[in-house]
């Protein structure tokens, strides 16, 4: 099993919105699903990825997309905009769930699951460290995880960089599947 956390200062709680990049920017948590989960023609099934939103208003919210139970989508903007619209308002959708969880609730709950690693421009680089079983990776979104979440995080893992440049949340996402993904085939 495999899990994202991706930190979102700005994405809004509830379902009242226009677009998704207007919402304190959930189209990040749509990108961030999608290079999380899909593959072609496929969704990968050992994998989770959960979003704590912290935007108006009445942070923090966590939604978690399971792999093994996520069916009936698609991945296109609309319709994850449909199903993020839907769970937001507190109706259910097959493999996405929300709570009122917040970010240090789920990296102590996820403590004993795995290793943590806290992607960051400036740690140790990925290609030099042996990624654990089930691992678990936080990042943040275009504006980055404040210090005091890092700080929080680095609690229960490590700092890693996938290199000097910054990516988007989503590419780092598509970089660490395709690494997992490579280290898994014989």
């Amino acid at each position: 099993m495999r899990e994202f956390i991706l930190y979102s200062r700005l994405g809004r709680t509830d379902a009242k919105f226009s677009n998704l990049h207007d919402a304190g920017r959930l189209d990040i948590v749509y990108e961030c699903t999608i290079a999380s989960l899909f593959l072609s023609h496929a969704i990968r099934k050992n994998t989770s990825f959960h979003a704590i939103l912290n935007g108006p208003p009445q942070p923090p919210l966590h939604v978690k997309i399971e792999g093994a139970t996520l069916h009936d989508v698609r991945t296109d903007q609309k319709t994850w905009e449909q199903i993020l619209r839907k769970t937001l308002s507190g109706k259910p959708h097959p493999g996405v769930r929300t709570n009122k969880t917040s970010f240090e609730a789920l990296l102590k709950s996820k403590a004993s699951q795995g290793p943590f690693y806290v992607l960051e421009e400036g740690g140790k680089d990925i290609s030099e460290i042996k990624i654990g079983d089930n691992p678990i990776f936080v990042l943040g979104d275009h504006v980055g995880l404040p210090k005091k979440v890092e700080g929080f995080a680095l609690r229960y893992g490590e700092k890693v960089s996938l290199g000097k440049q910054p990516y988007l949340a989503a590419s780092c996402i598509t970089i660490l599947n395709f690494l997992l993904d490579r280290k898994a085939t014989p």
